[in-house]
C-alpha cells in the first residue's frame, strides 16, 4: 500500500517537472538559510555557558542615579572583589579582571630570539578557580599567587617553548621590563568564550602600577564573584547593594549601588537601560530566530500556492479516485505524503548545500561555526523541520484536494476558495518579504550615518601607535624626531585610545559644587598636542602647552561637563581630581568617544606627558601615508629594536565598535534578498499556472485585436495589486520593527517614508518582472495554437 503511494508521488513528481523544481528548489533554498542562520543562533547560545559552575557565577555592575537618571556600568573599583570576598559570607571566591596593556592592544613578550604579542588580563588569584579554563599543567590555586608568575595557553606555550610540557618554571620577558616565571598552562580557549586571552597575570602587579586603583572614587576594573552553593542570588544582591557606602560618604540626592547580572547570560544581555540589563547581542538572536522562522514560512507557503494552483490539473484525478471508492482520508494522506516526500528531497538538497556554503558562512559571520551531524539533538531538529514545514505546506492542498465535489472535479470545476486563499498567501509572503527588505534599508543607512556622522574628530589619516618596551621612557624622543618626518603633522598620547575611554572617576570636586551632587565623570590622561592632533574643536580656552608650565595642574573638560557642573564661564575655575588640584583651561566641543549606543558623558582630561603606557596619537598628511609610514617603522624599529612596530588607524578602530550591526546589516541583506527570490519562484510557478489557465481566453482575445501590451496588462494587474496590498500591510510592521531597534542607539537616523516607498517599489518591480516573462510568452503565442480543438 504505502510501496504504491510512493510510486504514485514519484510519478506525480516526473509528470510536472516544472512545478516540482519550482518547489524542490524553494523549499531547498528556505531550509537551507534557516539552518545557517540556526547554526549561528546555537553558537551565540553557547558563548560562555560552558562553564560548569556558571549557574553560581555573577558579573558585578554598579549602577548610580543622580539628577533624576540612572546609570549602569560593568567598572568597578580595583579594591570590590577582594572586600567582597573579605566581607559577604555567601561569596566563595571572586577576582578583578583587567587589560595588561592598554584595552584592546597585546603585550610584547620574548624569550631569547623568539618575540611575539600576546593579550593578557591582570586576573584574582581565583580565577581559575571559578571559570571553566581546564589547566594541563600547574595548580588552580597557587597559579596566580605570586607577582612574578603568569600563566599561559597551550598555543602561547607551544609558540614559545616548542611543547607545553617544558614550560613550567620558564622565564618570559613582558614589554622588556619584567621577567616572569611560567606557574601554570592552560588549554587554549574555545570560541564560545567571550573572554578571550593568552595569558594571565595576578592582580598584585595591577594594583601596585596603577595608585587610582586603590581609591574607591575611580572604576575601571571587571569584578567577578562565585556564589557558595545553595547561596540566594537575590538575597546576595540585596547585600551587595550599598556595599559601597562603608567605603565612600553617603550624599543626599544621590545612590550608588551594586548588583550582579549571572555570567553566561552577559554576553547576549550586556547593555543596560535605566540602570538594569536590558538587551544587547540577544535581540540579534531573537531577531533572526524570527528571520529563520520567516523564510520557512515563504518557502512553505510556495508549495501551498503551487500545490493549490495545480488542483484544477489534478481535478479530474481526484474525481476518478473518488468515483471508484477512494475516501477523503487517502486522498488527504496522499496528498500529505507527496509533501512530506519533497520536504525529505529538499532537506536532502538544503544539507548539500550547508555543507558547500559553510566556509563562505563562516567568513562572513567571523564565526567557527560547526554542523552537529554527529549529535542526536540535530537529526531530531531536522526531523522537526521535515514534518512542520512538510504538514504545514502539505496540510492545506491536501484538505482542499482530498474535498473536491467528484462531479464538479470530473468537470473541472473546482471551488473559488482556492483562487482566494492562494490570493492570501501571496500578500502574506510579500509582506515578509517587504519587511525583510525595508529592514536591510534601515540596517544600512543607521551604519552608514555612523560610519559618516560628524563624532567631533577627524579620523582620517589618524594613527594609532601602542607605547611600549623602549618607547615608554623614549616617546619624547619618538616625538621630536617623528615630528620633522615628512607628511607628519602633529604627535600627541593617550592612555588609552579616542574610541576606547572607559576610565570612569567620582573623585571630581569644585567650588560652589551642591551638596550631594555626586557626577560620573569619564577621564582620560593625554600628552601635549592632544586638541591639534586630534583636530578637536575648543568652544573655548586653549590646547595644553609646553609654553605653560603650570599645565601639569591644568584639565581640559567637555561641554556636556561644563553643563554637568554648572559652570557659565567655565575658563579659570578651580578643579580638584583624586587630589590634584588645578583649574579648567580649555573646553573642548562634545566629540564622541564611545559607541554611538550611548550619550556623550562628562570627561575630565589631565596632562601627564610621563604616562607609562598608552598610544601614540600621529596626525598625517593627506596623500602622505604611505611615506609617513615608511618613516614611522624605521624609527620605531630604531629606538625601539625589541618590540616589532605595530599600528592601528583611527578608522579601524572606529568601525570595530559596530561589528555587530555590521554583522546584521550583511546578514539581513543577504537573507531579504533570499526571502525574495523564494517569493519570487513561488510566483513565477503560479504565473505560469495562471497564464496556462487563460491560454483560450489570450488567444481569444489577440483574435479580437488585443495587443501584446493588453494581453501583459491583463496577467500582470492581478499580482501587482496583491503586492500592493502587501505593502500596504508590511510598512507600519516594519516601522514599529525598525524603531524598537533603533532605540538601542542614542544617536540614530530618523525612519523616512520613502525607505517604505522603496522597499514597496522593489517588491513590485521584481514582482513585475517575474509574471511578465510569463505574461509575454503568452501574449506573443500564436493564437491559432491555443484556439485549436484538444
Amino acid at each position: 500500500m504505502i510501496k504504491n503511494y510512493f510510486k504514485t508521488v514519484w510519478r506525480y513528481l516526473m509528470k510536472d517537472r516544472a512545478f516540482s523544481l519550482l518547489n524542490i528548489a524553494g523549499l531547498a533554498i528556505g531550509i537551507c538559510a534557516s539552518l545557517f542562520i540556526l547554526l549561528w543562533v546555537q553558537d551565540e547560545r553557547r558563548v560562555d555557558n560552558f562553564h560548569e559552575q556558571g549557574d553560581r557565577l555573577f558579573q558585578v555592575y554598579s549602577r548610580n542615579f543622580y539628577e533624576g537618571k540612572v546609570e549602569a556600568s560593568f567598572a568597578t573599583q580595583g579594591l570590590l572583589a577582594q572586600e567582597l570576598k573579605n566581607k559577604v559570607p555567601e561569596i566563595a571566591l571572586t577576582s578583578g579582571f583587567e587589560y595588561i596593556a592598554a584595552p584592546g592592544t597585546s603585550s610584547n613578550l620574548k624569550t631569547g630570539e623568539k618575540t611575539g604579542k600576546m593579550l593578557g588580563f591582570h586576573v584574582g588569584d581565583d580565577f581559575l578557580s571559578m571559570f571553566t579554563y581546564p589547566l594541563l599543567l600547574g595548580h588552580k590555586a597557587t597559579a596566580l599567587s605570586t607577582p612574578d608568575g603568569i600563566a599561559i595557553s597551550r598555543k602561547m606555550a607551544s609558540y614559545f617553548f616548542g611543547s607545553p610540557e617544558k614550560v613550567m618554571g620558564q622565564t618570559i620577558n613582558l614589554e622588556a621590563r619584567e621577567e616572569l616565571r611560567v606557574t601554570a598552562v592552560f588549554e587554549d580557549l574555545p570560541p564560545h568564550s567571550s573572554q578571550q586571552f593568552d595569558f594571565l597575570r595576578s592582580w598584585a602587579p595591577f594594583m601596585a602600577q596603577n595608585a587610582w586603583a586603590s581609591r574607591w572614587g575611580n572604576a575601571s576594573p571587571a569584578t567577578f564573584i562565585l556564589l557558595k552553593p545553595g547561596a540566594n542570588p537575590a538575597q546576595v544582591e540585596g547585600k551587595i547593594k550599598d556595599f559601597l557606602y562603608q567605603y565612600i560618604d553617603r550624599q543626599e540626592g544621590v545612590k550608588q549601588e551594586l548588583a550582579m547580572q549571572s555570567y553566561p547570560s552577559r554576553y547576549l544581555n550586556g547593555m543596560f537601560k535605566n540602570g538594569y540589563p536590558s538587551g544587547g547581542r540577544v535581540a540579534y538572536v531573537r531577531l533572526f530566530s524570527i528571520l529563520a522562522i520567516f523564510i520557512l514560512v515563504i518557502a512553505s507557503i510556495n508549495f501551498m500556492n503551487l500545490a493549490t494552483a495545480g488542483a484544477v490539473k489534478r481535478a479530474k484525478e481526484v474525481g476518478l479516485l473518488k468515483t471508484i471508492g477512494a475516501s477523503r482520508a487517502s486522498l488527504a494522506f496522499r496528498y500529505l505524503l507527496e509533501a512530506l516526500s519533497l520536504t525529505a528531497v529538499s532537506i536532502t538538497i538544503s544539507l548539500l548545500l550547508l555543507f558547500a556554503l559553510l566556509p563562505l558562512f563562516q567568513e562572513l559571520t567571523g564565526k567557527q561555526l560547526f554542523i552537529p551531524v554527529s549529535t542526536v539533538k540535530f537529526w531530531l531538529g531536522l526531523f522537526g523541520i521535515w514534518l512542520i514545514v512538510g504538514l504545514f505546506s502539505g496540510s492545506y492542498p491536501a484538505l482542499y484536494l482530498s474535498s473536491l465535489n467528484p462531479l464538479q472535479a470530473l468537470k473541472e470545476k473546482t471551488a473559488k476558495g482556492g483562487a482566494f486563499f492562494r490570493k492570501g498567501l501571496v500578500v502574506f509572503q510579500f509582506s515578509l518579504s517587504i519587511i525583510l527588505i525595508a529592514a536591510m534599508l534601515v540596517f544600512q543607512r543607521q551604519m552608514a550615518f555612523i560610519q559618516h556622522a560628524n563624532i567631533g574628530y577627524e579620523r582620517s589619516n589618524l594613527l594609532y601607535i601602542p607605547i611600549e618596551g623602549d618607547l615608554v621612557t623614549r616617546y619624547d624622543l619618538f616625538k621630536t624626531q617623528a615630528a620633522t618626518m615628512p607628511g607628519i603633522l602633529s604627535i600627541s598620547k593617550m592612555r588609552n585610545s579616542p574610541t576606547y575611554i572607559e576610565h570612569h572617576t567620582w573623585g571630581v570636586t569644585w567650588p560652589g559644587k551642591p551638596p550631594g551632587t555626586t557626577l560620573s565623570f569619564t577621564d582620560a590622561v593625554v600628552g601635549y598636542d592632544f586638541v591639534r592632533t586630534m583636530r578637536l574643536r575648543l568652544k573655548a580656552g586653549r590646547d595644553f602647552s609646553p609654553a605653560f608650565g603650570a599645565d601639569t595642574a591644568s584639565f581640559l573638560i567637555n561641554e556636556t561637563a561644563a553643563n554637568a557642573m554648572g559652570f557659565q564661564q567655565p575658563l579659570g575655575q578651580p578643579l580638584e581630581w583624586d587630589g590634584r588640584q588645578g583649574q579648567v583651561v580649555g573646553v573642548l566641543e562634545d566629540f564622541h568617544f564611545n559607541s554611538m549606543h550611548h550619550t556623550i558623558e562628562p570627561l575630565i582630561v589631565r596632562l601627564d606627558e610621563n604616562w607609562g603606557w598608552g598610544t601614540i596619537l600621529v596626525r598625517i598628511a593627506p596623500g602622505q601615508i604611505a611615506p609617513a609610514l615608511k618613516s614611522l617603522k624605521q624609527l620605531g624599529e630604531k629606538l625601539n629594536p625589541t618590540i616589532p612596530f605595530t599600528y592601528q588607524f583611527s578608522d579601524w578602530e572606529f568601525s570595530k565598535l559596530y561589528q555587530s550591526e555590521q554583522l546584521v546589516s550583511k546578514l539581513a541583506t543577504c537573507f531579504a534578498v533570499l526571502a525574495l527570490t523564494i517569493s519570487c519562484l513561488g510566483l513565477f510557478g503560479l504565473a505560469a499556472f495562471m497564464t496556462g489557465q487563460r491560454v483560450k481566453e489570450i488567444g481569444v482575445r489577440k483574435v479580437l485585436g488585443a495587443s501584446v501590451s493588453n494581453v501583459v496588462y491583463l496577467l500582470s494587474t492581478g499580482f501587482v495589486k496583491l503586492v500592493l496590498i502587501a505593502v500596504v500591510i508590511a510598512s507600519p510592521i516594519a516601522w514599529w520593527a525598525m524603531n524598537r531597534w533603533l532605540e538601542d542607539f542614542a544617536y540614530r537616523i530618523d525612519i523616512q517614508w520613502w525607505m517604505f516607498a522603496v522597499s514597496g517599489l522593489a517588491a513590485v518591480v521584481i514582482a513585475l518582472l517575474t509574471v511578465s516573462w510569463q505574461a509575454i510568452r503568452a501574449a506573443v503565442a500564436n493564437p491559432v495554437d491555443s484556439l485549436r480543438d484538444e
